[in-house]
């Protein structure tokens, strides 16, 4: 990948967010697309690379260190990876204990899994930008993205997965009958009911939509400013050492955004799920 001193801060930036993206081409060849162009003319079924080996590594990860620290858990000396992990697994079984009403053996797995996997995918933006990209051109690799939550494809897969959960446990625990009623018959009277069937229907593809646009949107944002800061490295000692300064403060203060960004998704996971357990009258 060629750095920011042999691209305009344009193509700088416009590098940084492609895609390595594998789809179809206009000829019906098969194969990876090379600039944005391209990539936008391979259509709906093109696939992100970079987003879906990013995010199946570290949920690799994610499974190897909680399995390593449950099989040397110790109950005399335990590990700081042991501790680590306990006061996750405690964290998050309090976080639901609190959101969720009902009983449900899945909701607090699921949870576990979102905010670690989340957190683990906003961590990859604290590592800079230009790092894994040169390490990719030098294998010979176009471009690269390692940050999966920010291609808004990973995060409408996870959004909408969560989605696909509500509207089970919605009619599994109410019946098709009362899943239709609360979206008809709900605030207003029942001869009221196109009315409410816009309120509500609007309401419940409110709810993917909010999760993926909102950690979609912080986390694009965390990386086009490490883009930006990034562009005054090559703009002389006195930006480039200022640039230095903006990049800690800035990274210091991504730690709290990619940690609340993963807590939110969590806990509006436990909160649409619960509203799917309870039966309104």
């Amino acid at each position: 990948m060629a750095s920011s001193e042999q691209l305009t801060s344009s193509e700088y930036i416009k590098h940084h967010l492609q895609n390595l993206t594998f789809g179809q081409h206009p000829d019906g060849s098969w194969g990876i697309a090379h600039g944005a162009e391209e990539a936008a003319e391979m259509g709906f079924w093109a696939f992100h690379l970079d987003t879906l080996g990013w995010s199946f590594f570290l949920g690799l990860i994610f499974i190897w260190l909680f399995r390593k620290a449950a099989k040397k858990a110790s109950a005399d000396t335990p590990s700081g990876l042991q501790n680590f992990v306990e006061w996750t697994v405690e964290f998050i079984d309090n976080s639901v204990r609190g959101s969720f009403t009902a009983k449900n053996n899945i909701v607090a797995p699921l949870a576990l899994t979102i905010f670690v996997w989340i957190w683990l995918m906003n961590f990859m933006d604290l590592i800079a930008v230009d790092f894994l990209p040169e390490l990719a051109t030098m294998a010979g690799i176009p471009y690269m993205k390692v940050v999966p939550t920010t291609d808004p494809n990973a995060t409408f897969g996870m959004a909408l997965s969560v989605f696909a959960l509500v509207i089970y446990y919605s009619i599994k625990m109410k019946g098709l009958g009362g899943f239709i009623g609360e979206l008809a018959f709900q605030p207003f009277p029942k001869w009221l009911f196109p009315v409410n069937l816009v309120l509500e229907g609007v309401g419940l593809i409110a709810k993917p939509l909010s999760l993926a646009l909102r950690l979609f949107g912080n986390m694009y944002a965390g990386e086009m400013i490490f883009i930006l800061i990034a562009i005054m490295y090559g703009a002389g000692w006195v930006l480039g050492g200022f640039a230095g300064f903006l990049q800690l403060g800035w990274a210091i203060f991504h730690i709290l955004i990619i940690t609340l960004q993963a807590f939110i998704f969590m806990t509006l996971t436990i909160v649409y799920l619960d509203m799917a357990h309870q039966e309104h009258h």
